[in-house]
């Protein structure tokens, strides 16, 4: 792989996979956008520390533009675009009863149409080929998610586009799938107020078959496979990376 493009980069999942591709020697365009809470810098400086090479670069999930002007940026410096993953994403809480129509379409809008934006952006860049992945989730993507409707319903819905969206682009000699992490531990899990919190991560260890919570790093290697040339007769997929959550028998 020559280089790859990815969103909400500063942190989690997204930090994680830029770390992952530069170790197996990608250079990774660090996707962030003006507000973010977190340091992208703290992410190239990881990228850097495995001897990985990388910049960061404005990619707002939200404006088609800034999306397409990362996505030839990454190009120009890389000598071409051959990886994209649209992870960036937002959660919060609010029951269905209170829900009003902005926070339905602001989360859609990012976590939804964010998706095809940056699909589209990269993709389009793309000369020789490449591969995709678009980080859903168990929210939605298997299981339902009390108080998470506009999220779940974005998160689901990125599966019909993953699917719909292979399709068009396998005659370019693009494949593109999808990932749905189960409980990770990232800050946005972290986040007591929208998510589970530490407590609730604490809890959620022991419905996991596995024993554990799942870390950002888990998610990446899976990633990472998906990009790679092993992967490279797999297309319009769902991996579930949940450490076998959804598939235990309540007791």
């Amino acid at each position: 792989m020559i280089g790859a493009l990815i969103t909400g980069a500063a942190s989690g999942i997204g930090r994680a996979v830029a770390v992952e591709l530069a170790r197996a020697g990608t250079a990774v365009a660090i996707g962030t956008f003006d507000g973010d809470p977190h340091d992208p810098q703290e992410t190239l400086r990881a990228v850097e520390s495995v001897g990985g090479q990388g910049f960061v670069v404005r990619a707002d999930v939200r404006d088609s533009d800034e999306l397409a002007q990362a996505s030839n940026e990454a190009a120009e410096r890389f000598g071409g675009l051959t990886a994209v993953v649209a992870n960036a994403g937002v959660l919060q809480r609010q029951p269905l009863a209170d829900l009003p129509d902005a926070l339905w379409h602001r989360l859609l809008d990012i976590d939804l149409t964010g998706v095809m934006r940056t699909v589209r952006a990269g993709t389009a860049v793309m000369r020789d080929g490449g591969a995709v992945v678009c980080v859903s989730s168990i929210s939605g993507g298997v299981v339902g998610s009390a108080g998470h409707t506009p999220y779940a319903a974005s998160k689901a819905g990125v599966l019909g586009f993953v699917r719909s969206s292979a399709l068009e682009l396998a005659p370019q000699g693009i494949r593109i799938n999808a990932v749905l992490p189960g409980v990770i531990a990232s800050p946005q899990s972290r986040d007591a107020v929208n998510s589970a919190g530490e407590e609730g991560l604490a809890r959620s260890a022991a419905s996991i078959p596995l024993g554990r919570v799942g870390e950002p790093d888990d998610v990446a290697a899976v990633v990472c496979f998906l990009l790679s040339s092993r992967a490279r007769y797999i297309t319009g997929q769902s991996l579930v990376v949940d450490g076998g959550l959804t598939v235990a028998w309540p007791t």
